[in-house]
C-alpha cells in the first residue's frame, strides 16, 4: 500500500527556511517517504538577509559577507551542494584589524582568543588600553569565580567583572556590537557567550580556561586547503541560497516568493491536528506540518490566535535595526589610507559608524582592478533613528565618518545602501529561559515548529544547525509515529 503524501509548509525563505526544506528533503529521501513542501516568502527574493548584488565587476553583500568555519554546519551544507571548490579564505596578506580609539586607528591587539587575552605584549604596544587597564585584565587569574546561584549577568557585567571596565569598553564592546548590533548592558552573557561563562565556572578564570583548553592543531593533509576563521563564496554568499533554491526547485518543492501568510489556523483535534495558512493575496495552504522560519515577532502574530503564552514569550525577544553601505572608490585615492581588513568602533567613541570593512582587501575579486570596495556598518540597539535618514543622507554620514576616522576624502563612484529594520534578534537577559518556554509551548501543537536566528544563535551555521534539528523533529513526527 502506497504511503500517504504528507504536506509541509515552511514560512520564511531565508537561510533558515531554505535549510529546513533541504534537510527535510534529505530525510524524506532516506525514508522513501512522499511529501509535498511549499516554502512561502513575503519578499520577492529568497535568501533573507543573505543578499548579494553583482554589477560592473563589483560584488557587494547587503547582509553577512562570510560565515564562521569553527562551526561545521555551513561548510557541510556547501559540500552537499557542490560549492566547496568555490569557498575562499580571507586574504592573509592583509590579516590585520584596527580599532578606532582615542582619536585614531590602532591595530587591534593580537593575542586575544575568544575575546580573552593570552599575550601582554600586543596589548601594551597597541595603545588601546592603559597600563592599569592591562594589569586589571591580568587580574582575571586571581578574581574568584562567581557563585552559580547568583542572578544572570549582562555581557557588560560579566566582562567588566572578569577583565575590567576599560578592557570591556575599549576592546570587547566593539566586537560584541559588531556581532549582535546590541547593547551589552542588555545582552545576556549566558545566551551570547555560554562557552566563556562555562570557562569561568570550570576553571575560575577566563585566561586560565582558554590556555588550558587550547590544543595544538594537527597539520592539515597536504591536499586539503586549511580554512581561515571566516570564509565566503567566490561569487558572494548569494550563491549559497541560489544553489539551495535550485536544488529545492529541481526536487519539486514549491517556492512562493512575494507571498505572505496572513493567519495560521489549527484544524482537527489537539492530538492529530492539521493547519490552514491564509495568504495575504488570497487563497490558503493546508498542511500536516508547519515550520515558522520567521522573526520572533512574526511568529508571535501567527501563533496568537491559539497560543497566547507562546506569542507573549516570542514578543519579548527585541530586535535591532541595522544598515550597510557599500561604496566603490578609486583605489589610488584611498589605498595609502587603509590597511588590513577594516576597523571597529567602540560605543564610547560616540560615532554613527560601528565598523567598516575594506572588502576588496579582505576578499579577492570583490572589485575590478583600480577600484576599492568599502563596506560601512551603521545602526545598533538604540540608534534606530538612523533609519529615518534617506539614502543620500546616510551615505553622507558614512563618508564623513570615513574622513574623520580614516582620512578618506574622496567621493564614492558607486553606492549600495541596504536597510535591515528589526533584523537582529537581541539575546537579552532571560533569553535562554525564554526560548525554553517558547519551545515547550510550541511543542504542545503537534506538527508545528519554530526555527531561525531568534533562538539559539544568529550566525549562518547556527541557523543551519537549528533548521536541521527542526526538520529532524518534523520528520520524526510525520513518518516515525505509529500510524
Amino acid at each position: 500500500m502506497m504511503a500517504t503524501s504528507k504536506r509541509v509548509v515552511i514560512v520564511g525563505g531565508g537561510i533558515s527556511g531554505l535549510s529546513a526544506a533541504f534537510a527535510l528533503l534529505e530525510q524524506a529521501s532516506s525514508r522513501d517517504a512522499p511529501f509535498q513542501c511549499t516554502v512561502v516568502e513575503g519578499q520577492e527574493y529568497l535568501g533573507g538577509k543573505i543578499l548579494t548584488n553583482r554589477r560592473d565587476g563589483v560584488i557587494t553583500e547587503g547582509g553577512p559577507d562570510s560565515f564562521l568555519t569553527t562551526k561545521p554546519e555551513a561548510l557541510a551544507l556547501c559540500e552537499k551542494l557542490g560549492l566547496s571548490s568555490q569557498l575562499i579564505n580571507t586574504n592573509q596578506e592583509n590579516a590585520q584589524t584596527f580599532i578606532y580609539s582615542k582619536g585614531r586607528l590602532r591595530q587591534f591587539p593580537q593575542g586575544l582568543i575568544s575575546m580573552v587575552p593570552v599575550k601582554i605584549g600586543p596589548l601594551f604596544h597597541s595603545g588601546v588600553l592603559s597600563w592599569a587597564g592591562i594589569v586589571r585584565m591580568g587580574a582575571d587569574w586571581m578574581i574568584p569565580r562567581r557563585a552559580r546561584a547568583k542572578d544572570e549577568e549582562t555581557l557588560a557585567e560579566f566582562f567588566s567583572r572578569r577583565l575590567g571596565s576599560e578592557a570591556f569598553d575599549r576592546l570587547i564592546e566593539p566586537l560584541v556590537s559588531g556581532i549582535y548590533a546590541g547593547d551589552a548592558n542588555e545582552l545576556s552573557a549566558d545566551a551570547t557567550f555560554p562557552h566563556l561563562v562555562e570557562l569561568e565556572r570550570k576553571y575560575g578564570s577566563l585566561i586560565k580556561g582558554v590556555l588550558t583548553t587550547q590544543r595544538p592543531r594537527l597539520s592539515p593533509e597536504p591536499e586539503v586547503k586549511p580554512r581561515t576563521l571566516f570564509t565566503t563564496l567566490r561569487g558572494g554568499l548569494g550563491d549559497l541560497t541560489a544553489s539551495l533554491t535550485e536544488r529545492l526547485s529541481g526536487a519539486g518543492i514549491s517556492l512562493r516568493r512575494g507571498a505572505s501568510v496572513r493567519a495560521l489556523h489549527r484544524l482537527g483535534s489537539q492530538a492529530d491536528p492539521s493547519y490552514r495558512l491564509e495568504l495575504e493575496e488570497g487563497g490558503a495552504l493546508e498542511a500536516e506540518g508547519v515550520i515558522l522560519a520567521t522573526p520572533a515577532y512574526v511568529s508571535a502574530s501567527l501563533l496568537r490566535p491559539f497560543d497566547d503564552e507562546a506569542s507573549a514569550f516570542l514578543d519579548q525577544i527585541p530586535y535591532a535595526s541595522t544598515m550597510t553601505i557599500s561604496m566603490v572608490f578609486p583605489e589610488p585615492e584611498v589605498k595609502r589610507l587603509i590597511r588590513g581588513y577594516g576597523f571597529v568602533v567602540p560605543s564610547a567613541e560616540n560615532r554613527s559608524l560601528i565598523a567598516a570593512t575594506w572588502s576588496s582587501m579582505k576578499w579577492v575579486e570583490r572589485a575590478p582592478a583600480g577600484q576599492c570596495l568599502i563596506r560601512c556598518y551603521l545602526g545598533r540597539r538604540g540608534r534606530e533613528d538612523l533609519l529615518d535618514l534617506n539614502d543620500s543622507a546616510l551615505t553622507e554620514r558614512a563618508c564623513r565618518e570615513l574622513e574623520t576616522i580614516a582620512g578618506i576624502q574622496s567621493r564614492p563612484l558607486h553606492v549600495d545602501v541596504y536597510r535591515w529594520p528589526r533584523a537582529m534578534p537581541q539575546y537579552i537577559l532571560g533569553h535562554r529561559e525564554r526560548v525554553r518556554r517558547i519551545r515547550e509551548r510550541v511543542a504542545r501543537q503537534p506538527g508545528l515548529y519554530v526555527t531561525g536566528a531568534a533562538y539559539d544563535g544568529i550566525g549562518i551555521p547556527d541557523c543551519i544547525r537549528d533548521a536541521d534539528r527542526t526538520s529532524a523533529q518534523l520528520s520524526a513526527y510525520l513518518w516515525d509515529r505509529a500510524s
